[in-house]
């Protein structure tokens, strides 16, 4: 059967659905993590293979995915993509050991890893030049929601349900997905094929799945195995860097390179990745903190961490579609650099958090931030893509969703490094002042000492219960501390990307593409 030509609207919400629920599926078992454990037998570091597998397959896939959709046909790629994800849903709900659930996370990976970029690139080339910021605006609501609410969804669906139907509800979107796609995506004619002939860049392919699977379980495991201190990760390090780096001077002498890396040639692509990789690594990074900080210091539920997340999640669709409509009046430079501010603003503001906010004030600190990221992905999208050739416009996305990905495992590995790193510190500094020669301390414990002896009795070991009681007190407040350092340097981080971002040049006015795009 053939696909039916298709307005722009049914294309978008044809591959809009199977790439949510792939970005869902990137966070909504972390939830489920423990009731898969206690299911399957598991241990505690055994269990979070589920996550890593499923990262590392869909890291290797989706740079070449590109290279896939001109080997295969974008379609025929597309649809089984749609299909290994459905059915490799299926298979993990079905899993009845850790083994045969990692294994089948390795395909739902590898099923799903190609949809992101694919779907980026038929809604770039769908809409005319003028409405790719409103196309970036719909790919955004799964791209920056998805992260967002998988945790939420997987934990209703856990407690209410099973764990396994965080997989079993992919099915049936699933094959809906397939039918739609197979029945109104067709590929452009300008899209580029494989020549009858033409090899196939072993080297090349190599190269790129051993290093990025290498560095995935890096960033993924370095923090929970001490980094280099390990020799696992040592070693998994170097072979990342090397494969990587020979990659690269691999890729650009090849004729026809598994990623064309000579896309970066252009300025504006160049500088978009560079502020997409920094800008998701501050993000992803604080939507990791903000519900640590809530749950572990505030003694807030799920449920509330929830009720302070999910409000934001609600002004970005609102304001998605908004600023997906300005770029096509204002210079989309000017939004980016608006979004900028307001992210490095929120950040700033959660620095100077204390451990007596309020519900409201966590709740308003995050709304700051949807709107941040809102003016910040919808623009950025736009303007890195700007002045791609529509042929190209596959390898393209496929490279801007790699270091997106990157982008948020690198921010989650520096922020939990950089927190038990400051936590330390600002222990050894508290604790230089928590001495008996140190007269406001012996005051305080001995306060402390005589308020206890009244509750519990002077038969008790008071003086060794009190100096407990300022103990934990001292690793709450240099906890803290910690989550306001990693905070500033976040904020830090977007403030300088609102330098760097000018190098980019602005689209042509009216959105038209220049000659022979």
């Amino acid at each position: 059967m053939e696909a039916r030509p298709a307005g722009k609207w049914i294309v978008t919400l044809c591959v809009m659905i199977p790439t949510l629920i792939e970005i869902l599926d990137t966070s909504i078992a972390n939830v489920a993590l423990g009731h898969i454990q206690g299911s399957l037998s598991a241990g505690q570091d055994e269990v979070t293979w589920v996550l890593t597998s499923y990262l590392v397959s869909n890291a290797v896939v989706i740079p070449i995915s590109g290279w896939l959709s001109r080997l295969m046909g974008r379609r025929n790629y597309l649809l089984a993509s749609i299909g290994l994800f459905t059915l490799s849903s299926m298979l993990c709900g079905m899993a009845m050991s850790l083994e045969a659930l990692i294994l089948f996370r390795v395909l739902q990976g590898v099923g799903g890893g190609g949809l992101q970029p694919v779907s980026q690139a038929i809604l770039l080339e769908t809409f005319p030049p003028n409405q790719r910021g409103m196309a970036m605006a719909i790919f955004a609501m799964g791209a920056v929601l998805g992260p967002i609410l998988g945790p939420l969804l997987g934990g209703y669906i856990t407690d209410h349900y099973s764990w396994r139907w965080i997989f079993y509800i992919n099915v049936p979107i699933g094959l809906v997905a397939l039918g739609m796609n197979w029945l109104y995506i067709q590929d452009p004619p300008y899209l580029l094929r494989r020549v009858r002939g033409e090899g196939i860049d072993v080297v090349g392919l190599s190269l790129l799945s051993v290093g990025l699977a290498s560095l995935q379980i890096v960033l993924d495991k370095g923090q929970q195995d001490d980094w280099f201190a390990a020799d696992h990760i040592l070693a998994l390090s170097v072979v990342a860097g090397v494969c990587l780096i020979f990659f690269v001077f691999w890729e650009l002498r090849q004729k026809n390179p598994i990623v064309d890396l000579r896309i970066f040639r252009d300025r504006s692509f160049a500088t978009g990745n560079v502020v997409m990789f920094f800008g998701f690594f501050a993000f992803f990074g604080s939507i990791v903190l903000l519900p640590m900080y809530l749950q572990n210091l505030m003694g807030y539920t799920a449920f509330l961490a929830g009720v302070v997340l999910g409000p934001g999640g609600l002004i970005m669709l609102l304001v998605l579609p908004l600023v997906g409509k300005l770029t096509q009046r204002v210079d989309a430079r000017f939004l980016l650099f608006v979004g900028l501010l307001i992210s490095a603003g929120s950040l700033w503001y959660m620095s100077g958090f204390t451990l007596g906010i309020d519900l409201g004030t966590a709740i308003f600190a995050r709304n700051i931030q949807a709107v941040g990221i809102a003016f910040f992905f919808v623009p950025l999208s736009y303007l890195t893509m700007a002045f791609i050739p529509r042929e190209a416009m596959n390898n393209a996305s496929a490279i801007f969703n790699l270091l997106r990905n990157l982008g948020g495992s690198f921010g989650v590995a520096f922020v939990t490094t950089l927190l038990a790193r400051r936590t330390q510190f600002h222990q050894v500094r508290i604790v230089e002042n928590l001495s008996p020669f140190d007269p406001t301390y012996s005051m305080a414990l001995e306060r402390l000492r005589q308020a206890v002896a009244l509750k519990i009795g002077e038969y008790a070991d008071t003086a060794t219960y009190a100096a407990g009681v300022i103990h934990r007190y001292m690793r709450r407040e240099a906890a803290a501390m910690a989550f306001y350092d990693v905070f500033h340097a976040q904020a830090l981080m977007f403030l300088a990307l609102c330098v760097l971002m000018w190098i980019m040049r602005r689209p042509p006015r009216g959105g038209g593409m220049p000659a022979g795009h």
